[in-house]
C-alpha cells in the first residue's frame, strides 16, 4: 500500500484482489494464498500487534547498509549523521483517544492532535532513513502536563543508544534541543553534535561568543560553496555551567545566495563539540549542519506530499495507527533504495517521475504474471545495485 503509494487503506480491496495480484503476491512471498486479506483485517492484526516488534526490523536494516559500507562514503569525520525532529502526525476536532495532546487557547481546545519525533539517518546526497521513533503522547489519563517533544526526545535517544550500542552517530538539532542535559547525554554516549544556536537557547553563551568575536581575529575565514559566497567565524572552549568538565564550540556561517536571496546576506549558527579549524570549518557546515533539513525536506516532506499521505488516518484505533506510521517509514525507506539504486536510473528517464513508478509497478503486479521460473532465473543471477550520488 505504501510502497504503490495507494494513500488510502481501502485502496486495498479495489487494486489487491484481482486474480493476477494475488498469484504474484503468493510467489513473491511464498505463501499458499487465495485471496488477499482485505483492509479490516490488516486493522484488525496491527491493532493487536506490539509496534516494538518494527524496532529490531529497523535496526536490520541499518546495520545491513553499514556493514556493507553503502553509506561509508556519506559520513562527517567518521560519524554517520542522524537528525531529529519532530512533526504533526494527526489532527482531530474531536478527542480521538486517551493519549491525545490538546491545543489550547484560552482555556479551550481548538483541537487534538498527535505528534512524532523521529530519527533518521541522513546523507548529503538525498537520504532520510528511518531509524527510531517515539510517539509524543499523554501516557496517563489526568496528567497536568502534556508529554511534549523535548520530553519524547530523551526517550528516543535512550532506545537509539540501546538499538545501535557501537554506531558512531553525529546528531543534527535544532535549537529547541540546545541545553544543558542534551549536551550531556552526547557527551556521556560519546557521540558528536551539531545543534541549531540561537541567542535564548543558552543567552549566557551567545553573548560570550559575540563578544570574544569582536575581539579575535584569527579565527575567521572566507569559503565559496557551488559559487555562493561565504564568511565563517568560530570559537572553541566555550564553557557554559558544567564546572569545566564540557566545553562546547561555536561555528558562524553567513552567506550570500543571490538566486533566493537576493543580496541579503543570511546567518548560520551552530554549537559543536567538534573542535573547529581552518581544516574543517566548511565541512561541518556544508556537510553536516545544514544536512538538517534534510530530515524535513526528503523525510517528512515527501511523506506528506510524495504520495504516502502521512497525515492521513489509515485506522482509529491508537495501537494500530502507530503501526501504520511505522509501517509507512519501512515503506519509505525501501523506497529511497529503490529510487536511488542504479537499477531505476533508465526507468526513471522513461517514466519522469517517482509517482509514475509506482503506477507501472501497480499495473505490473495486477496485469502481468511473474512465474516461478522467472522469479529464480532472477533471485539466481548476481548483481549489484550502486546508489546514485550524482
Amino acid at each position: 500500500m505504501f510502497i504503490l503509494k495507494l494513500g488510502a487503506r481501502r485502496q486495498i480491496n479495489f487494486n489487491f484482489q484481482t486474480p493476477t495480484f494475488i498469484k504474484n503476491l503468493a510467489l513473491f512471498s511464498k505463501q499458499n494464498l487465495r485471496r488477499v486479506p482485505d483492509d479490516d483485517t490488516l486493522a484488525y492484526y496491527y491493532s493487536r500487534l506490539n509496534p516494538s516488534e518494527f524496532d529490531d526490523l529497523r535496526r536490520l536494516m541499518i546495520n545491513e547498509l553499514v556493514r556493507k559500507k553503502c553509506l561509508v562514503k556519506e559520513r562527517l569525520f567518521g560519524y554517520y549523521l542522524v537528525a531529529i525532529d519532530g512533526t504533526g502526525h494527526l489532527v482531530y476536532k474531536r478527542r480521538h483517544c486517551p493519549y491525545c495532546l490538546t491545543k489550547k487557547k484560552r482555556g479551550k481546545v481548538l483541537y487534538y492532535y498527535h505528534q512524532v519525533v523521529e530519527a533518521k539517518l541522513v546523507t548529503a546526497h538525498g537520504f532520510a532513513l528511518s531509524m527510531a521513533t517515539e510517539f509524543v503522547e499523554n501516557r496517563k489519563s489526568g496528567q497536568k502536563k502534556q508529554d511534549c517533544e523535548l520530553k519524547a526526545f530523551y526517550r528516543l535517544v535512550a532506545r537509539l543508544k540501546h538499538l545501535y550500542p557501537q554506531l558512531s552517530i553525529c546528531l543534527l538539532l535544532d535549537a529547541l534541543y540546545a541545553n544543558e542535559q542534551v549536551i550531556k547525554i552526547c557527551e556521556n554516549n560519546h557521540w558528536h553534535y551539531l545543534i541549531t544556536f540561537k541567542q535564548g537557547s543558552l543567552p549566557e553563551t551567545y553573548a560570550e561568543y559575540e563578544a570574544l568575536k569582536k575581539i579575535s581575529k584569527g579565527n575567521a575565514a572566507p569559503y565559496c560553496y557551488h559559487e555562493v559566497p561565504q564568511f565563517y567565524y568560530w570559537m572553541n572552549d566555550l564553557n557554559y555551567k558544567f564546572k569545566d568538565q564540557y566545553r562546547v564550540n561555536v561555528l558562524e556561517c553567513r552567506e550570500r545566495n543571490e538566486k533566493k536571496q537576493g543580496k541579503r546576506w543570511t546567518r548560520y549558527l551552530w554549537l559543536t563539540n567538534y573542535r573547529i579549524g581552518y581544516e574543517n570549518f566548511h565541512y561541518l557546515a556544508n556537510q553536516g549542519g545544514r544536512l538538517r533539513w534534510k530530515e524535513e525536506n526528503e523525510g517528512f516532506n515527501s511523506q506528506k506530499n510524495g504520495g504516502y499521505n502521512l497525515e492521513h488516518t489509515y485506522c482509529y484505533d491508537s495501537v494500530a495507527m502507530k503501526n501504520f506510521y511505522l509501517l509507512l517509514q519501512l515503506a519509505h525507506f525501501i523506497s529511497q533504495l529503490m529510487e536511488k539504486g542504479s537499477l531505476l536510473r533508465a526507468i526513471k528517464k522513461s517514466l519522469g517521475s517517482i509517482r509514475n513508478i509506482a503506477r507501472r509497478l501497480l499495473e505490473e503486479l495486477r496485469c502481468f504474471i511473474f512465474t516461478p521460473e522467472e522469479a529464480t532465473q532472477a533471485i539466481a543471477k548476481r548483481f549489484q545495485i550502486r546508489f546514485d550520488t550524482s
